[in-house]
């Protein structure tokens, strides 16, 4: 105590003390670091990940596009004008679009032959009301694809207004002729459209069911007739199994189901040995190895019985 009757405390104790308890208090994280982490480290993390980065892009065009197409069309539509103005201008977010400068202006085709840029634009269903941000791309080249002469088609946007398409068209390979109707194929037997051009009239020419699907094996015995690939005309195919062939004459060449070119190279034996597609003979059967089967047109076949009645009998004399 000292001379008042006080109590002496020692200030050192007492700073240790509070230290001690302040240092303790230090050592207890706060609520925030319990939930989220530090701080510092929430800062961080949104400093890390710019603004732009995480609003999705041109989202402040499309949010303007729709509210401003909104407001149109609900003007157009309370006002009883908007079937006029979709006849005459197309749909208000089209209208909307062009008027801000991303209107359908250009579209680049590449990669026709056969196709006109006229029948491309219409199968995509594109004119000159819509615009390019609203077109979707995906919906195009399926519609596009969808055409039998187009094997598959590419749709990309150039900004502000050109759209650039590219095509892979199937090659006419043939004509096919099924119940009347002629048709022009493509290699794998896909009918791309009927026979209305003239272009087309120098393809081979496939007759009969199924033949479209087996119209290579035709092009293949084409090249077996060697010097008379030129005097076939078509083949048809008979009952899913075996080809007739018609010759520039009208003559019926008949091949077997099995070894078809081996029959026609028998064939050109015996043009080159007989002329035998120079005689007056419907049909030529071919269809048997070790034999040649024809049949004669009418007029041969009553001069064959003629002169057959002319032949002496043998141990008869002769017929008068």
């Amino acid at each position: 105590m000292d001379g008042g009757g006080r109590y002496l405390q020692s200030m050192t104790a007492y700073q240790a003390g509070v230290v001690a308890t302040r240092a303790a208090s230090d050592r207890q994280p706060p609520r925030i670091k319990k939930v989220f982490g530090s701080s510092k480290s929430v800062r961080r993390r949104s400093a890390g990940v710019p603004i732009e980065k995480r609003i999705p892009r041109y989202l402040g065009t499309w949010l303007t596009l729709g509210f401003f197409s909104g407001v149109v069309t609900f003007g157009l539509w309370q006002g009883g004008h908007l079937d006029t103005f979709i006849r005459e201008n197309g749909q208000p977010h089209h209208a909307l679009a062009r008027a801000l400068g991303l209107g359908l202006e250009q579209v680049t085709i590449s990669g026709i032959a056969q196709m006109r840029e006229t029948e491309v634009l219409t199968a995509a269903g594109l004119n000159s009301k819509l615009s390019l941000v609203f077109l979707d791309v995906n919906t195009l080249r399926e519609r596009l694809e969808h055409v039998p002469m187009i094997e598959s088609a590419t749709v990309r946007k150039l900004y502000p207004n050109e759209l650039v398409i590219t095509l892979t068209e199937r090659e006419p390979y043939a004509i096919w002729q099924n119940n009347g109707e002629l048709f022009i194929i493509a290699a794998d037997g896909t009918v791309i459209d009927l026979m209305q051009d003239e272009r087309f009239v120098d393809l081979p020419f496939v007759v009969g069911e199924n033949a479209n699907i087996r119209s290579k094996e035709y092009l293949a015995l084409l090249e077996a007739a060697g010097p008379l690939k030129a005097r076939i005309r078509a083949g048809t195919l008979v009952s899913g199994r075996r080809w007739t062939l018609k010759m520039d004459n009208g003559m019926d060449v008949r091949l077997p189901e099995q070894g078809a070119a081996d029959a026609l190279a028998r064939l050109v034996k015996l043009e080159n040995e007989q002329k035998i597609l120079e005689k007056d003979v419907l049909a030529i059967d071919l269809r048997m190895a070790d034999r040649v089967v024809v049949r004669l047109t009418e007029e041969a076949a009553l001069a064959r019985a003629e002169s057959l009645k002319k032949k002496p009998m043998r141990g008869k004399g002769v017929e008068t």
